[in-house]
């Protein structure tokens, strides 16, 4: 039985390679041009140099008046600056060619960064906890109106870096990049807010408290984030694809009795490959077919990197048959 496996140039050209027996049976169609990373790295330099210069700001006067919020928000701001330089050094790798032993290239390292942005929240999560209960045994009263100058200029520059990963939320590197600055977005409204209470009452516990509440919100969006990029690396099949509907589509095409081996996983945050055997006893000996079931994949599901195996069921026949 023969083998075909189409692939595409970097000018987009489509190459056919056959075994030299029968060239009507395998397909392997790769789409990147719709799937390929979108260019952040301006985004990422901005937010990068951003919060740099804002987590030196904050945690000086955070120390120099008192405030465990302004602290707390300086600290996880550094985690995102972690993260971002992190996520922007994976979507660079992502676009690196492959090689002879990284065939798919660095296209994976998206996930990874995902997970390591998950992981690095965690952390930010758990150091906000740990110094929030300590200040609420060994009260210190903060500067309300400090807090309130200082948490303003960080929400204004959180949102700003959050808007700039706005148009990428399918990629889950980018997601991951974005919930990191809206989650410091909403950590500073909170220390805005304490900041005013404060101020007009004088109630220096409500500092601790809002950090509490904001942990509590930065949790529940890690949460959801670790989840899709734990299922991520462990190739589990994107969760914006159904394979029962996958399946019935292909063994929905005419002149297929039966679909198996069927294989769908994630190449990076963005890309995904399937693989498929389909026995089709009067199979047309054409590369056009093949193609169409690739494109059909594409349109209908997302799936830009598409490998088909195509069997008659009888390989002493197919040599006469074609």
């Amino acid at each position: 039985m023969g083998h075909t496996h189409t692939h595409k140039d970097p000018e987009n050209h489509v190459h056919s390679h056959g075994t030299g027996e029968s060239d009507c049976h395998g397909l392997h169609d790769h789409h990147g041009h719709h799937h390929a990373p979108k260019d952040f790295g301006r985004a990422f330099a901005i937010g990068a140099l951003l919060n740099i210069a804002f987590v030196v700001f904050e945690a000086t006067f955070g120390f120099l008046y008192g405030s465990m919020a302004l602290v707390a928000d300086a600290g996880h701001n550094l985690s995102d600056v972690l993260a971002l330089l992190l996520a922007w050094g994976a979507s660079i790798a992502a676009k690196r060619a492959p090689t002879d032993r990284y065939t798919y290239g660095f296209k994976s390292s998206t996930i990874l960064a995902a997970l390591a942005n998950a992981l690095l929240l965690a952390v930010a999560i758990g150091a906000i906890l740990f110094e929030t209960v300590h200040r609420l045994f060994e009260p210190q009263e903060p500067q309300g109106m400090v807090m309130i100058v200082v948490a303003g200029i960080g929400v204004a520059i959180n949102t700003g870096t959050a808007m700039l990963f706005m148009r990428g939320q399918e990629d889950l590197n980018i997601r991951g990049a974005y919930l990191h600055m809206a989650a410091d977005a909403l950590v500073s409204v909170g220390v805005v807010i304490a900041g005013l209470v404060i101020l007009f009452t004088g109630l220096w516990w409500i500092d601790p408290l809002v950090s509490l509440a904001i942990v509590a919100m930065i949790a529940w969006g890690t949460w959801g984030l670790a989840k899709d990029s734990l299922r991520m690396g462990l190739l589990a099949v994107p969760a914006r694809i159904d394979v029962a509907e996958v399946r019935a589509h292909l063994s929905g095409l005419e002149g297929v009795e039966e679909v198996h081996d069927l294989h769908i996983w994630p190449m990076s945050t963005t890309e995904t490959a399937l693989t498929a055997h389909l026995k089709m006893p009067g199979a047309p000996c054409s590369d056009e077919f093949l193609h169409s079931i690739a494109h059909s994949l594409e349109d209908r599901f997302g799936i830009g990197h598409a490998t088909i195996q195509v069997e008659r069921g009888d390989i002493a026949d197919c040599g006469n048959d074609c």
